[in-house]
């Protein structure tokens, strides 16, 4: 469990900055993807159901003005940045350990 604290600025403007921080990198991960689960409602409001494949959500993190990581080393007591690229290969081991779950549940 490594402190995380994530910093998404989805527009040009300085002022859309905003950050929010999670227990571990995993639950990071997945508040990024329900961010973009939540911009996919907030553009389909009628829609019941919302799906995605990951290049949909990777290029929504592409589009993004900013989007960055730190997270907390014990051994040395500072946050170490990560960029986009980082986020996107965390979140894609994640999606795939979820659907392997899945698939071994049924």
């Amino acid at each position: 469990m490594s402190h995380t604290i994530l910093f998404i600025q989805p527009s040009q403007k300085p002022e859309s900055r905003t950050y929010s921080d999670y227990e571990s990198v995993n639950e990071c991960m997945e508040g990024v993807c329900k961010i973009y689960e939540e911009h996919l409602k907030r553009r389909n409001p009628n829609t019941p159901t919302i799906t995605y494949d990951i290049s949909q959500l990777f290029d929504f993190i592409d589009q993004l003005a900013d989007i960055s990581c730190l997270v907390y080393q014990r051994s040395t007591n500072t946050y170490a940045p990560y960029n986009k690229e980082w986020i996107k290969e965390k979140i894609y081991v994640l999606l795939k350990q979820a659907a392997g779950t899945k698939i071994n549940m049924d």
